[in-house]
């Protein structure tokens, strides 16, 4: 039987979340980064590493771009963001494209079509 995140590490997850944002928005140089919404975290169980999703907000550059400038900088936001939440052994950050807009945008779509096909019949 698997069980869900505790309380802690739910709670450790959203203050990760809200430091990653505003490390990112404001510490991070990297041009290819730009503006970034970090839509969750994820610790493992063992809570050594942590997956951040994330959205590139009107980006001049693609995922893959955004993805490889936060990847360069995880370094240096894995050790400030255990340093602001007081973290003893900070969770390593695996970046991960979270393209759950685009496939509900085009989901959305694809009901509107459907739904004035019908209309029209």
């Amino acid at each position: 039987m698997k069980k869900g995140p505790s309380g802690r590490q739910r709670k450790i997850e959203a203050e990760l979340q809200r430091v990653l944002a505003e490390l990112i928005a404001r510490e991070v140089k990297d041009p290819r980064v730009g503006n970034v919404t970090v839509t969750g975290v994820r610790l493992a169980a063992d809570m050594g590493a942590a997956r951040v999703y994330f959205t590139p907000f009107a980006s001049a550059h693609s995922p893959a771009e955004v993805h490889a400038g936060l990847t360069r900088a995880a370094g240096f936001l894995r050790g400030e963001a255990g340093r602001r939440l007081g973290l003893r052994h900070a969770p390593r950050l695996d970046f991960v494209f979270d393209d759950s807009a685009e496939k509900a945008a085009r989901l959305t779509g694809l009901i509107d079509r459907a739904v004035s096909g019908k209309a029209s019949d």
